[in-house]
């Protein structure tokens, strides 16, 4: 067990902080067009972190993690919906003018 959650906590750790990087590069000009893009790899998070807290095992590490992780992600898939439904409101012509 410790050598498999070690491993995972690694790899948990370097997808955050490469996730961070690889975003926080990304020119504004880009931000609107991808967020399609990364609502999709945020469902693909979802469905790791409900299989992380599935097969949990019964750690109680891992379920929590596992718990937390799809919480996150169903954090950014929402907001992400809202913010390109918003994005793509202001490019519709408004009725009347």
């Amino acid at each position: 067990m410790g050598e498999s959650l070690t491993s995972n906590v690694f790899v948990f750790l370097l997808a955050a902080f490469l996730g961070y990087e690889v975003v926080r590069r990304v020119s504004p000009q880009l931000h609107t067009p991808l967020m399609a893009l990364t609502n999709a790899i945020s469902a693909i998070s979802v469905v790791g972190a409900l299989t992380i807290a599935g097969a949990g095992d019964g750690h109680t590490l891992l379920i929590t993690l596992g718990v937390i992780a799809t919480a996150c992600a169903m954090v950014n898939v929402v907001g992400g919906f809202m913010i390109t439904d918003r994005m793509l409101k202001m490019f519709k012509k408004r009725k009347g003018k």
